[in-house]
């Protein structure tokens, strides 16, 4: 009884057993054929090319660009229909010379789009190697004129080289460097940059305006704006700047970065030498001599900004002091500092005096904080390593002030008309300049005796 009991315990587990195993086996067998390697299409497998095609047109750009990281297969069909009329069409928007929205808006929305087809092209294109990758993307921008170096008529209502700039930087954002430089060169081959920037680095200052301002506009819109870290702007520079000897380095930033003419854009070579500018005019140079120096880029050394500056106050012959001591505070202390040290440490302090002479008078008419000035002085002292040393350099900033209003009260009795009210102003500020200059320097002293 009990083996019976036993033996037909034993078979009832078997039964059920061979049942669920027939059942397990069968919806095994369902799931192995469920999820047979779909094609790289998955459900778009079943679509015609076609339709596949009409489903993106209802798509954004950012869709689409996700939707190119679903699979290689999907990707490839994406750069085939961006390659077809149709797809060219509706991606190179080409509304760069737009009226009738604000200006602002108009090219807000165009920029917004070309960094939208920057990420699209960077997801499309990502398993090609560096060089095929630049290739392709150039074969399909190749078809806007206003994407080339002189394809549009009217550069300065243009947006074009800004939203070709814009999709150039989301597409190599986070780029190694070997990778950028490949970029740099690809660009500089595609449009024969560095033997137009040889024209006008060789050629006498405005002798070729039109080149100079195309050669800014693509630098500036292209290379250099839309970078938001400083460290990839001054990369971008740097490309630009170093295959130059010194002297060029120089024209070529004032190019890039100097004042140009509001009614034609094109850049003003005489603004520094003819008369004192505007903070405006010097702003540009000013930050990018900054970035430079900041940044700490292992081929800019402080000597070498300060030659740079040096080079650059002498473009395109030598500038008004005042322009020169204006570009110096603009550029921040550090450089300002570095710039006169350097002067001190090689015994060119009647340069030196001079120039402080100029900080102090754009002190008056900026209202910057005149001890400014007068801590910078005290700081320079420190360079000299003699007691004679600082005296004699005290004395030539004293002698400094009294003959630079010698030399405009000359000028004002020498003068026409016009020329002497401009002079007779700046007198007026140099004087009560050298007035709050020496006041500060009685505090300093007082306040030194006190203490």
């Amino acid at each position: 009884m009990a083996s019976r009991v036993n033996s037909s315990f034993t078979l009832i587990p078997n039964q059920k057993y061979r049942r669920s195993s027939r059942r397990s086996s069968h919806v095994s067998n369902t799931l192995d054929s469920d999820s047979q390697p779909l094609s790289g299409l998955g459900n778009f497998k079943a679509l015609p090319l076609e339709i596949f095609q009409i489903i993106l047109r209802y798509l954004s750009v950012k869709d689409i660009s996700m939707l190119s990281m679903v699979s290689k297969t999907v990707s490839q069909h994406i750069i085939n229909y961006i390659s077809t009329s149709s797809g060219s069409k509706r991606f190179l928007l080409q509304d760069f010379h737009h009226l009738e929205l604000p200006g602002k808006r108009q090219d807000s929305a165009l920029l917004e789009h070309y960094r939208s087809l920057g990420l699209l092209f960077k997801r499309c294109t990502l398993l090609l190697p560096t060089k095929e990758r630049l290739k392709y993307i150039h074969k399909i921008l190749a078809e806007v004129p206003c994407f080339k170096f002189s394809g549009c008529a009217a550069p300065m209502q243009c947006s074009g080289l800004s939203c070709y700039g814009r999709l150039l930087q989301t597409l190599t954002a986070g780029w190694d460097e070997l990778e950028c430089h490949r970029v740099f060169n690809f660009l500089c081959e595609l449009t024969d940059l560095s033997r137009k920037m040889q024209t006008i680095v060789f050629s006498k200052p405005g002798n070729s305006r039109k080149l100079e301002l195309r050669i800014r506009l693509f630098c500036r819109n292209v290379l250099f704006d839309h970078w938001t870290h400083r460290s990839d702007s001054a990369f971008w520079l740097t490309r630009i700047l170093k295959p130059w000897p010194m002297v060029n380095q120089a024209r070529l930033l004032y190019i890039i970065f100097g004042p140009i003419s509001p009614q034609d854009g094109q850049v003003v070579w005489q603004k520094m030498i003819e008369e004192p500018t505007d903070e405006s005019s010097l702003k540009g140079l000013a930050d990018a001599i900054k970035l430079l120096y900041d940044t700490g880029i292992k081929e800019w050394t402080a000597d070498d900004v300060i030659s740079l500056i040096d080079e650059l106050s002498v473009v395109p012959r030598e500038w008004l002091l005042e322009n020169n001591a204006r570009l110096l505070i603009l550029s921040g202390n550090d450089i300002c500092f570095t710039f006169m040290a350097s002067k001190a440490v090689n015994g060119r302090t009647a340069e030196l005096a001079r120039l402080i002479v100029f900080l102090a008078l754009v002190c008056e008419k900026e209202l910057y904080c005149m001890d400014w000035a007068v801590k910078m002085m005290q700081k320079v002292c420190k360079v000299f390593s003699t007691s004679v040393e600082k005296t004699s350099f005290l004395q030539n900033v004293a002698n400094a002030f009294a003959c630079i209003i010698m030399e405009m009260l000359q000028s004002i009795m020498s003068g026409d008309r016009d020329e002497e009210d401009r002079i007779f102003l700046n007198l007026f500020h140099l004087v009560h300049a050298q007035a709050n200059f020496h006041k500060e320097v009685l505090y300093l002293t007082i306040n030194s005796i006190a203490t």
